[in-house]
């Protein structure tokens, strides 16, 4: 996400988030962990940043579980968005293949984890 800080302030963006996070807390109105806020607050007045920038969906298919593959071309970002977290798949020794791109960052990695 990019944001312009300028037109963030002055649109109030944050206060409007936070009375959706703070209904959202009352009441379950979404289901899709921190992005429905943002996409209720902007309504589609947003611009799609280029895959090349933002690698997203390795955290597979959140209905059936699938993994993933790259998009074509270089990559600046990976982001495990989706249910599917490397950490938890490395962690059940179910990983995806490109979960072993996040494996020497675990902190608290186990030899076998990465070994596969």
């Amino acid at each position: 996400m990019v944001i312009d800080l300028e037109r963030w302030r002055e649109g109030g963006y944050t206060t409007k988030i936070v009375e959706w996070m703070e209904l959202q807390k009352r009441m379950r109105i979404y289901e899709l962990g921190s992005l429905p806020p943002f996409l209720l607050v902007f309504a589609g007045n947003i611009a799609a940043v280029d895959h090349k920038w933002n690698q997203h969906g390795l955290g597979g298919d959140n209905f059936r579980g699938l993994c993933r593959d790259l998009h074509p071309g270089p990559v600046s970002l990976l982001h495990w968005s989706g249910k599917g977290k490397p950490w938890v798949r490395l962690d059940a020794s179910r990983p995806c293949p490109l979960d072993a791109l996040w494996a020497p960052y675990d902190l608290l990695q186990t030899p076998s984890a990465i070994d596969f």
